[in-house]
């Protein structure tokens, strides 16, 4: 079996998985963008990370854009953020994200790290804005992505662990 992990990675968080998942299979690795798909649709398999940004898993697009040429190919996803797992919002970010022709695509978490001093000015900007409205609600009211936002924004954060990838190697 040929397989090819693709991600697109802007801290960093996403590439360590990716380069994991590389160490694990013995797959090539491509980072989104730098990829053509013809290239791509050679491998039986494609393993597809991102970070998540905005309930978006950055890069995505490349397979909603060429799924056509990749029918008939294992299709697996995974996405990376700060926060610790929750349910509800991996449904949401499924729903919105492989949806159409992508549905039925397996998608799993991997936790990233937050480093927001290290953060591009936009980012962190919003960052900064959102930590000050979060600090202002009750600590027992916040998501769970509010807490790890707090709790990062006092120093930067490493959660990755390479036990997130057992069920991405799995699948």
């Amino acid at each position: 079996m040929s397989g090819i992990i693709i991600y697109k990675s802007k801290y960093g968080s996403t590439k360590k998985y990716a380069e994991w998942l590389k160490e694990a299979t013995g797959f090539e690795m491509a980072e989104a963008g730098k990829i053509k798909i013809g290239e791509v649709a050679k491998y039986d398999t494609i393993i597809y990370g991102g970070g998540i940004y905005a309930g978006g898993i950055a890069g995505i697009s490349f397979l909603k854009k060429n799924i056509g040429m990749l029918k008939g190919k294992k299709i697996v996803a995974f996405c990376c953020g700060a926060s610790p797992f929750d349910a509800d919002f991996m449904k949401a970010l499924q729903e919105r994200n492989l949806s159409g022709e992508l549905a039925g695509v397996p998608l799993y978490y991997c936790r990233g790290g937050c480093d927001i001093a290290n953060m591009h000015f936009a980012d962190k900007t919003l960052c900064k804005m959102l930590v000050k409205a979060v600090a202002k609600k009750d600590p027992a009211q916040r998501e769970v992505w509010e807490t790890a936002l707090v709790d990062a924004s006092a120093s930067a954060r490493d959660w990755t662990d390479k036990s997130y990838i057992g069920p991405i190697l799995e699948e």
